[in-house]
């Protein structure tokens, strides 16, 4: 009777709990690392006339913001903007201004409503994303042709209709944050 107490004792619903906590480098590194490997997809070898890659590392930014909105603190959209300048071929400076934008942006938001639903989050991704490529597409051509903003309309929808399957994926990827594992004292 103890002996079989025992044993379920020790285990919850997530697995042992008895010398497990979480992960410092987890819980801290992989959001980070999840938006700079969405910041290198510029790398990937797609031929296209015009821009049809959505920006992965600014979707994944706003995906981590949107599922935990405490995560990251307000400076941080300089460092992972400027990492995304790096890659995106955008003149230096536009994704350290549109990221620091937009978590300014979230933050009100999160203030203004606090309980938000899919809906609601989906279409603040929306405006942020319209946002984004519209200023990074005046930012570029130096706002001397305005007829190149109508070529990120293919980019800006697909955008928009992938921005639940990475908010989904930025989920799992909590899941994954917030693991247990065996610390040794």
């Amino acid at each position: 009777m103890i002996g079989e107490q025992s044993g379920k004792s020790r285990s919850s619903r997530i697995g042992r709990t008895i010398n497990r906590d979480h992960s410092q480098i987890l819980s801290q590194g992989l959001p980070l690392l999840t938006i700079l490997i969405g910041s290198l997809t510029p790398f990937l070898p797609v031929i296209a006339a015009g821009p049809v890659m959505p920006p992965f590392g600014f979707m994944i930014f706003i995906a981590w913001r949107l599922v935990r909105p405490g995560i990251f603190p307000l400076w941080i959209g300089f460092p992972l903007g400027a990492f995304d300048d790096l890659f995106s071929g955008q003149p230096f400076g536009t994704a350290i201004l549109l990221w620091s934008l937009a978590m300014l942006a979230l933050e009100a938001f999160e203030a203004r409503f606090p309980w938000r639903g899919f809906w609601q989050d989906w279409v603040s991704a929306a405006a942020l994303l319209t946002a984004y490529l519209g200023l990074s597409a005046l930012i570029a051509s130096a706002g001397t042709n305005l007829w190149h903003v109508q070529l990120i309309l293919p980019q800006l929808l697909l955008s928009i209709m992938l921005f639940p399957i990475i908010a989904r994926m930025v989920a799992a990827f909590d899941r994954i944050r917030l693991l247990r594992v065996r610390v040794i004292d």
